[in-house]
């Protein structure tokens, strides 16, 4: 009897273990690079890898490169905004599909290279926008500026590499900042909030 007792508490503890392990190795699944979800999309449909590549640029806005920190931080923006969730799934969407269009690194597009430049274009375009949340007019802008940024991208990248500097954020910055000057509060169309430092009176048109 007590061997028996001995040998269902070692099965027990063994099953257990196997148990913990398995969920420690499936946890493990989800960190890193997550490479192996890579080699599961590469013989599957084109939008599905899409969705991938797309989730991997949205994770790049924080220096990572993992699809799930991508999917967990677009769903927090469509949970605070939807408008803001729409429009960076919009541009993120618009300059990873420019990049792969015009032949693009395809070891870049998959990484999400080409995709974090247009989500922060396409956020901060809804950010400055003083036409509110829902102005449709918007997505035009967003899909061109997003785009733009694959250009800009692939361009300072043959510069910037002779002296091994990284393109980072360079074409998002620029592409915003040509954005509002071409545009401004008085636009009929695309108007932003003015830009002013805190203290500053107001213009007074003279």
């Amino acid at each position: 009897m007590w061997i028996d007792t001995k040998a269902d508490v070692e099965e027990n503890s063994r099953t257990r273990a196997s148990r913990s392990q398995r969920v420690m190795s499936g946890l493990l699944l989800c960190t890193g690079d997550m490479k192996h979800v890579d080699k599961y999309m590469h013989d599957k449909q084109f939008v599905l890898q899409l969705a991938v590549w797309g989730l991997r640029g949205v994770a790049r806005v924080i220096l990572a490169n993992n699809p799930l920190s991508g999917a967990l931080i677009l769903a927090a923006l469509f949970w605070d905004s939807p408008w803001q969730g729409l429009l960076g799934t919009l541009g993120v969407l618009a300059s990873t599909l420019t990049a792969v269009i015009i032949g693009q690194d395809s070891a870049e597009v998959e990484g999400g290279l080409h995709g974090f430049n247009g989500m922060l274009v396409s956020l901060l375009m809804g950010v400055f926008s003083s036409a509110g949340p829902w102005y449709w007019w918007l997505l035009l802008p967003v899909c061109f500026c997003s785009a733009m940024c694959v250009f800009l991208f692939s361009g300072l990248s043959s510069v910037l590499d002779r002296w091994d500097l990284p393109v980072s954020v360079f074409p998002f910055n620029t592409i915003i900042v040509l954005y509002l000057l071409c545009t401004g509060p008085d636009n009929p169309y695309f108007p932003h909030h003015p830009a002013a430092q805190p203290g500053m009176t107001d213009h007074n048109g003279t």
